[in-house]
């Protein structure tokens, strides 16, 4: 119950990334790759990669105990939603209509905001294309 009331960042209600979409980015921790989050087809993906399946030094993520699970959703995970900024601030708005982003495409939101976050020592990069 109470996961839901926490679901989204304030100022994050209502995004989407469209369906026909298809991102990857890459979880990483200085020099270790830790693993994959994948949009296709409407649903996202994590994936641990077999770097990070092989060693032993760093802990699964929280949200992702299993080594050796694909993890699904078509909500994209908080520990991932939360390197996205506030999108009520006028300064995100500013950017966002400058760089001509949607505001409702996750996806596009975290290829622009992901990469680094005050709240993670991970970096999130996108594949590019």
């Amino acid at each position: 119950m109470l996961k839901g009331l926490f679901k989204e960042p304030l100022g994050l209600e209502g995004t989407k990334t469209k369906t026909q979409s298809y991102e990857r980015f890459e979880l990483g921790y200085k020099e270790l790759e830790i693993g994959s989050l994948v949009f296709k087809n409407g649903e996202w993906a994590f994936m641990y990669s077999d770097s990070f399946k092989n060693q032993n030094e760093i802990l699964p993520l929280i949200d992702f105990p299993d080594k050796n699970k694909v993890y699904r959703s078509a909500e994209l995970w908080p520990f991932f939603l939360s390197r996205i900024p506030g999108l009520s601030q006028p300064a995100v708005k500013d950017l966002l209509r400058k760089e001509k982003i949607s505001e409702d495409d996750e996806a596009a939101l975290l290829k622009r905001f992901g990469k680094n976050s005050i709240t993670s020592p991970f970096t999130l990069v996108p594949e590019m294309a």
